[in-house]
């Protein structure tokens, strides 16, 4: 099988993301091609590749379509690791393969960067972009076609900003005009978006599995059922991930995909945790579990969010996609833990379905800034991870001017004051359960 797919980055993710795709699409002869993994820091990943000859384990457990799954897969789509590091020429002798034609990345959020320290003398350049600005120079100056470039960092719009700063290191390393056209002419940077819980190495359970499979594992990894890859472009001729049945869509914009998973998904996590927590309830399954908190995220869903986004179909299954994710027994998800710097996050993720909740009815969705009021209480009571001086403010200041502190929420919120208030009174009057009880009639 020829080697077809540069991918930078040894971790977890794509591992159980895109590595499983590509495996997919191999054992259903539609693509036949395999994937040489290339470490972006001096990571000692590459060795435990290496050893095991790029073979490992995916095992897939979660709730999919109702039903409790448990599937294990054994991963043969890579077929070796490369350490620049420690081994920069082979690093570079990858760019001379005219059989090389998709580069898939993911060095985390901090990865696609421009560092101006870089230099193109380094072996290898310390960021990403500059690491991959060496290696398409590689390929440019053996007159080879370039590549179809797959971002999958958790950042808005990564392709592009990846094509940004490569042309930039193009430029501060004054590689030449021509250079820079052939990047912009030959190569395609793609957003997107990608989407599945990870889990890694289930440490713990090593035993029984490795029992169950017979040999050990150093590259075992976990993951949920559901996944979804939504990429900018569409080369399904060349990637048939499509006709593979995998939840692959190409599509001209990324960007309500984006938005649909930012206020559903992401959404629901911010939205559901403090009624969670100031019910005693500590992870995400157990919340699901209990029928009142479920019917209160349905209600979120069902009458608040889905609704600002049109209801499509699209929306309405990945509401119900997401419920199954949450419930999922697998994964022990903490509301502690999320619960992480949640200000920013209800900014990000809550208000603006408050916003378009508002314009669309003329009236507040009341489950949501319920949700808001108990975030307020508990960081007014409880030990929170925050910003220090967010927490300060709400701890020291009265509701009103929580509300109007555009520092806190991006802009003034005085209109959401009695309803918040409402809300408030309801829980010390009534308790947490009687609140929610209210809202929920």
């Amino acid at each position: 099988m020829k080697e077809k797919i540069i991918q930078f980055g040894t971790g977890n993710f794509l591992r159980g993301f895109a590595d499983q795709f590509i495996d997919v699409l191999n054992e259903k002869d539609l693509f036949d091609g395999s994937i040489v993994i290339v470490s972006p820091t001096d990571s000692k990943n590459t060795d435990k590749i290496n050893a095991q000859h790029g073979k490992y384990h995916l095992i897939l457990r979660g709730i999919d379509g109702g039903k409790e799954v448990y599937e294990t897969k054994r991963i043969d789509s890579v077929s070796r690791a490369v350490n620049p590091y420690r081994d920069f020429s082979g690093f570079l002798a990858l760019a001379k393969d005219p059989d090389l034609r998709y580069i898939i990345s993911n060095t985390t959020e901090s990865g696609i960067a421009f560092d101006d320290s870089c230099a193109f003398s380094d072996s290898p350049a310390s960021s990403f972009p500059g690491k991959l600005t060496q290696f398409l120079f590689e390929r440019y100056k053996n007159h080879l076609n370039g590549f179809i470039i797959l971002a999958c960092e958790l950042i808005d719009d990564n392709g592009k900003k990846l094509e940004e700063y490569v042309l930039r290191y193009a430029d501060k390393w004054r590689l030449g005009k021509d250079f820079s056209e052939w990047i912009l002419r030959e190569n395609r940077f793609c957003n997107t978006l990608v989407d599945r819980i990870v889990t890694g190495y289930p440490k713990g359970e090593t035993e029984s599995i490795f029992r169950e499979l017979g040999c050990e594992d150093a590259l075992l990894d976990t993951a949920e059922p559901y996944h979804l890859w939504v990429i900018e472009g569409d080369f399904e001729n060349e990637l048939p991930f499509k006709a593979a049945g995998l939840n692959v869509i190409w599509s001209k914009d990324v960007a309500p995909y984006k938005k649909m998973k930012v206020r559903v998904l992401n959404g629901a996590h911010t939205f559901l945790v403090f009624p969670s927590l100031l019910c005693g309830v500590e992870t995400v399954g157990e919340s699901l579990k209990d029928e009142q908190l479920r019917d209160f995220l349905n209600l979120c869903l069902d009458q608040c969010i889905l609704p600002s986004l049109g209801n499509s179909k699209e929306c309405i299954h990945f509401a119900g996609s997401v419920l199954e994710r949450f419930a999922n027994p697998f994964i022990k998800h903490m509301w502690r833990s999320i619960s992480l710097n949640s200000v920013s996050k209800f900014r990000a993720r809550v208000l603006p379905s408050i916003t378009d909740y508002l314009k669309l009815n003329g009236s507040l969705p009341l489950p949501l800034v319920f949700s808001l009021a108990c975030l307020i209480l508990y960081y007014k009571n409880e030990d929170v991870c925050d910003d220090p001086a967010f927490v300060d403010y709400i701890r020291k200041n009265d509701l009103s001017d929580i509300l109007e502190n555009e520092k806190l929420w991006g802009r003034n919120l005085g209109f959401l004051f009695e309803t918040v208030f409402m809300c408030l009174n309801d829980i010390l009057d009534l308790g947490i359960r009687g609140a929610i009880k209210k809202v929920l009639r």
